[in-house]
Parts: structure tokens; C-alpha cells; sequence
């Protein structure tokens, strides 16, 4: 008999912090230069997430804590040829592709940020990094243009397959993945092989 009671897993924090970085990156990426000064704040507005983030990450609730859902890579790769298989076993936290997947997406965010950061000191004069490129040339524009634009691409391209991943996931275990980062809640199952041991450490 399965148990269908609802379990808290993502704390306000966590749920705020993922739609804050969405909305963020989604309109620094829709404005770029023609609205600077959205685009900008965007970006210092994504960044600060970022920060909160990192320590929640380490002083937070359970499945908040990087501890919880960083594995090592052959375990992530492990999980991604299940998945493929159609025998994954469901995760009540971040499984561990969906860990690496957030990791990597973390450190290409603040490389789109420091570098958007660099690019405007040089480019515009203006920011926190504005002194460094007083007598700069445009060498140096040109190059943290090309540098922002890879890493604000790229990040792009993670979250396409990011997408892909809670879709396949949300099909493979019969559960919306999107509407549990909203409400913070899942379905108890535990029956689910491997959830039913994962669960009883939450009380």
C-alpha cells in the first residue's frame, strides 16, 4: 500500500532563490544592451542570489545543504544511464545529475556575472570594477565581450537541457517537478525503491 502524504523538502529560501535566478537571468538575457540599466541590475540582483545561496547551502535545511545532493560523478553518470533506461530511482531531494547540473549551472551564472561586472568597468566606466580600466584599451572590451557572451550562451544551452531533465523526470516518476518548486512539497512514497531508508532520516 502506498503512502501518498505530502512532504516539505524545499524551504522558502530554496523556492525564492530558484525563481529569483530565473527571472534574473531571463531578463539580463532578453535586454543585453539595449536596456542597460535593467540588464545590470539583473545581473547584481542574480549574483546576490548567488551568495545567499552558497551559504544556505552549507548552514540550510537538509536538502538545501550542497552535502545532500553533491555526489560524486560516476554516481551522476550512474543516474543519467538509468534514466535513459527508464529505471531511475526517484530522489526526494536533487538527484544526483540534477546536483551536478545545479553546480555547473552556479559557476557558469557567476562567471556571466563577474565578467558582465568587468565588461561594464571597461566598457562603460562604471560598476565596482570601473578602476581597474581607466587607461584600458579596447582590446580588453572586446575580449570580456566575447568572454560574457560565451558564458551567458552556455548557461543558456544548461538550462535547455535542464528543462529536459525535470520534464523526463517529471515523466518518469509520475510527479511535477515545477509545481513542487512552487508549493516546496512532494508526494511520500515509500515504496519508491531507495526513498523509503532517505525518508526516515527526516524525523
Amino acid at each position: 500500500m502506498q503512502n501518498h502524504s505530502k512532504i516539505k523538502v524545499w524551504d522558502p529560501l530554496v523556492r525564492v532563490f530558484h525563481w529569483t535566478l530565473v527571472s534574473t537571468f531571463l531578463i539580463a538575457y532578453i535586454t543585453e544592451e539595449d536596456l542597460l540599466g535593467v540588464h545590470v541590475w539583473a545581473g547584481y540582483v542574480l549574483l546576490a542570489a548567488i551568495a545567499v545561496r552558497l551559504v544556505w547551502g552549507i548552514i540550510g535545511t537538509r536538502h538545501a545543504r550542497f552535502s545532500d545532493f553533491v555526489t560524486r560523478p560516476s554516481t551522476a553518470l550512474r543516474y543519467v544511464k538509468d534514466t535513459l533506461r527508464f529505471k531511475a530511482k526517484r530522489y526526494i531531494g536533487h538527484n544526483p545529475a540534477g546536483g551536478w547540473m545545479i553546480v555547473i549551472l552556479l559557476i557558469s551564472l557567476v562567471a556571466t556575472g563577474l565578467t558582465g561586472l568587468l565588461l561594464y568597468g571597461v566598457g562603460d566606466h562604471a560598476g565596482p570594477f570601473a578602476g581597474w580600466f581607466v587607461n584600458s584599451s579596447e582590446y580588453w572590451e572586446d575580449a570580456l565581450e566575447e568572454v560574457h557572451e560565451f558564458f551567458a550562451n552556455f548557461t543558456m544551452f544548461l538550462v535547455v537541457i535542464h528543462l529536459g531533465g525535470v520534464l523526463l523526470e517529471s515523466i518518469l516518476h509520475k510527479e511535477n517537478l515545477v509545481a513542487a518548486m512552487i508549493s516546496g512539497d512532494k508526494l511520500r512514497r515509500s515504496n519508491t525503491t531507495g526513498e523509503h531508508v532517505r525518508l526516515q532520516e527526516d524525523h
